[in-house]
């Protein structure tokens, strides 16, 4: 049965739906990302006759329009946003937001001559043969005063072939443009899938742009709230930007919100910057425990999940609790001390963690434990930490990840986050996993996996130095990008018999060491340079790092989950020399999620 009814729209009429908002564009407040040459092109395609895509709409229940009022039928446009806001700036001359949020033309000229499109510029401007700015052809002036006064202009132009171009030009808006109409009663997860399956010039769109469509139709609330999300977003990341949202978003500006992500203006912070993903995940979570994006617009839809019907009652409520977590997620104080509780986890730089969504989901789970009073911060800052760390050591946050979140929200409301996680650490977290899974975990060549980024922030969380430094730490070193060096070095490993980057790169290879220690290592195997560090020992004379005590040195090695044999490690004796460190290392992390 088919889920979609297709028809043909002419141009005019999608714009007269837009201005009425029966077609609701939740993009008119975000920047216009086609370039002006696509706008260029797109009325070149009119013009010749040419398809132009389809757009695709779906019905939005409990839509509000301008003025308050709730729309019985209002269609959610969710592909063609940017072709539509083309057409608008071309034809209606209407502006577009740009880069920096002011609005701004784009104007695009025509040759009736010439029959050719073009973006206005100065020698455009100055020509007479150019008409130069078309939306003037549909602003109401005849055909007729338009012709005389171009003739005027340019009394040697054919005017049978501008007439006929001029009139070509003019039935633009009478271009038929195909629009698919997706079922009034298809279920929000049927149209989510159809959503995400769309392409719009070969960019796959998210689940997320789905749920931003759906909440920009709830009339200014839901244009505003969208903004939050959107702004909250840019902010995190360019902060300066701010005056230029203030500036030219005055519907914003005025409104509630734009003081609620004020602080972002003088933040430099980089460990957390969401994208609108991210938000609209952590805000799911925190207002309606559910962390898949059809079942979030489902919450907005008013579907009542006991008879899986719409209940157009329950969509204001929906939309009070959307934006309470919102407002709980960008608040200055809430924000800044979860990002202080990661980093106190020794995750200090964005580089050491992998999974945004174990991020998202410890974010949403310390903003629901604040509404349990019988929770202390100290006792949320531990749960919190220890649930973070423990995502990334089981790769919660990867496959149906959603599903397992809105589990774990309802096992966290039945037992308590403290006791469900132990739950979660004696089902998953057992000895097997330490001492066997673990240490195949640490078998791999990538520095992006989880196992060795926590291997680092345990090495952060307890203050240990670089290998060999003798005052210089991991966390000094991570944050000034020092060197992650081979400790038996790899030219020297392919000379002897190790010539795959899967044997050579392995992490329990791999140390934060000085660039002057790694340097006088160079090619040379640990028991060469560990016989430098030894004589110095001896020497007092320093030759390679500034370690010249025994027990420092010990100390050190130790920190660094070095084996006490590698005096003696070469080639002959290197993968006994990685077996041994991987053992090390596991139990590094294994002490140090304990004392989380």
């Amino acid at each position: 049965m088919a889920k979609y009814e297709v028809k043909q729209t002419a141009v005019s009429q999608v714009l007269a739906d837009v201005r009425s908002d029966k077609i609701a564009i939740p993009e008119l407040q975000r920047p216009f990302v086609w370039k002006t040459s696509q706008v260029r092109d797109l009325m070149d395609s009119l013009y010749k006759g040419y398809p132009v895509g389809y757009l695709i709409t779906w019905q939005s229940v409990g839509a509000k329009l301008k003025g308050g009022e709730v729309a019985a039928h209002q269609q959610i446009l969710i592909d063609g946003q940017q072709r539509v806001t083309a057409l608008r700036a071309a034809i209606a001359g209407q502006p577009v937001v740009g880069k920096r949020y002011q609005k701004k033309r784009i104007v695009v000229s025509f040759n009736p001559l010439t029959e050719e499109f073009a973006t206005l510029t100065p020698a455009i401007r100055n020509s007479s043969q150019w008409i130069h700015d078309i939306s003037e052809i549909f602003a109401g002036t005849s055909q007729l005063t338009f012709l005389r006064r171009y003739f005027e202009k340019n009394p040697d132009a054919d005017e049978g072939q501008v007439e006929a171009a001029v009139g070509k030009l003019a039935n633009i808006e009478h271009a038929q443009v195909g629009v698919i109409s997706l079922n009034d009663d298809l279920d929000v997860e049927t149209v989510a899938e159809i959503f995400v399956r769309i392409n719009a010039k070969g960019v796959p769109l998210s689940s997320a742009d789905f749920v931003m469509s759906k909440i920009a139709t709830y009339g200014d609330e839901g244009r505003n709230l969208r903004k939050l999300i959107d702004y909250f977003c840019h902010l995190s990341v360019s902060g300066h930007a701010f005056d230029d949202i203030s500036d030219n978003d005055k519907e914003f500006a005025d409104s509630e919100h734009l003081a609620k992500i004020q602080w972002l203006k003088n933040q430099s912070d980089e460990l957390f910057q969401p994208e609108y993903t991210d938000v609209i995940r952590i805000a799911g979570l925190v207002g309606f425990s559910r962390g898949k994006a059809s079942a979030i617009v489902s919450e907005l839809s008013g579907l009542d999940p006991e008879t899986r019907k719409i209940d157009e009652s329950r969509i204001p409520d929906a939309y009070a609790r959307f934006s309470s977590a919102l407002d709980q997620l960008v608040r200055k104080t809430h924000l800044e001390r979860f990002v202080m509780m990661i980093k106190s986890a020794g995750f200090i730089d964005a580089s050491m963690i992998g999974s945004k969504n174990a991020l998202n989901f410890a974010y949403a789970l310390y903003l629901r434990l604040r509404d349990d009073d019988q929770l202390n911060e100290g006792e949320r800052a531990k749960i919190v930490k220890r649930w973070f760390v423990m995502t990334l050591l089981t790769g919660r946050a990867v496959g149906s990840f959603e599903s397992t979140w809105e589990m774990d929200l309802r096992r966290i409301s039945e037992q308590g986050a403290a006791d469900y996680l132990r739950v979660i650490e004696s089902s998953e977290l057992g000895d097997g996993f330490w001492d066997v899974a673990l240490h195949q975990q640490l078998v791999s060549p990538s520095k992006r996996s989880p196992a060795f980024q926590i291997y680092l922030a345990a090495r952060v969380n307890n203050g240990g130095r670089g290998f060999l430094s003798k005052s210089v730490s991991v966390a000094q070193m991570i944050e000034g990008h020092g060197d992650m060096h081979h400790i038996v070095p790899k030219n020297y490993l392919i000379k002897n018999g190790f010539p795959k980057q899967g044997d050579y790169n392995q992490i329990a290879n791999l140390a934060l060491t000085e660039t002057p220690i790694n340097i006088a290592i160079k090619d040379h195997p640990p028991q060469e340079y560990m016989a430098w560090v030894a004589e110095q020992i001896d020497s007092g004379g320093l030759k390679i790092g500034e370690i010249t005590v025994q027990a420092d040195l010990e100390e050190n090695l130790r920190d660094n989950a070095i084996p006490d044999f590698i005096h003696d490690v070469t080639a002959s004796n290197y993968q006994d020399f990685l077996e041994a460190r991987r053992e090390l290392m596991a139990k590094m992390i294994r002490d140090y999620y304990e004392a989380l």
